[in-house]
């Protein structure tokens, strides 16, 4: 009975990889094994403060993968997303590029609310908790930061004027514990670095200092 309800199902919405659209699977090997790849340093346009390190470029199956989750609901996605990312830290530490503490906290990137709402939530959080519990016990997900609503979408703009847009803009939320030790801000895409760049900022200012940002694709 499953599998003929499985069956109609995919004749309304086809199952295919989030990566590739290969019929039939979600995720397929030869996408899993692309995410594989070993993390590499990133050099934006806009000083962030400290190294940001990608899993990949954005274009291929990392582009299609966090399309699908963004923009096309495939939240299934968020476990190969966050199992990659949690070998990316993972690596990262192996490499001496993450320092050693007890603990590691993974702050998503700031979003705003009305996007994680139109979207079912936050991606980027979604994901991030994925790759804590693959990382273990010591690890913890931190939603401090949210982008406030003055804030327009930074599609389209350049560095300068995505600087522009984000200054002021990126707010710490109420209520949340402090993060203790190692602590990385995760997002899905860099592009210019100015979001990065203002989340670290905004976190300095209230004493919590980043040590890396790691994101799925780099633009």
């Amino acid at each position: 009975m499953r599998e003929i309800v499985r069956s109609g199902s995919d004749l309304v919405v086809p199952l295919e990889c989030g990566g590739c659209s290969a019929p039939g699977v979600r995720w397929c090997a030869d996408c899993a094994a692309t995410l594989s790849d070993d993390p590499f340093l990133l050099r934006p346009r806009v000083e962030i403060g400290v190294d940001a390190w990608a899993l990949g470029r954005y274009r291929g199956t990392y582009r299609a993968a966090l399309i699908a989750m963004k923009e096309h609901g495939r939240r299934d996605l968020t476990v190969p997303v966050g199992t990659a990312l949690a070998r990316g830290v993972a690596t990262l530490a192996r490499w001496g590029e993450l320092p050693d503490a007890d603990d590691l906290t993974l702050i998503p990137a700031p979003t705003r609310r009305s996007s994680a709402r139109r979207r079912g939530g936050d991606p980027v959080a979604a994901f991030s908790r994925v790759a804590a519990t693959r990382l273990g016990a010591r690890v913890r997900v931190s939603e401090l930061l949210v982008t406030t609503a003055r804030a327009r979408d930074s599609a389209g703009l350049d560095a300068r004027h995505r600087v522009r847009n984000l200054s002021g803009a990126v707010t710490l939320r109420r209520a949340r514990v402090a993060p203790r030790g190692t602590i990385v801000l995760v997002d899905d895409v860099l592009t210019t670095g100015a979001t990065a760049s203002e989340s670290v900022r905004v976190l300095a200012r209230h004493g919590c200092a980043l040590h890396a940002v790691i994101v799925v694709a780099g633009a």
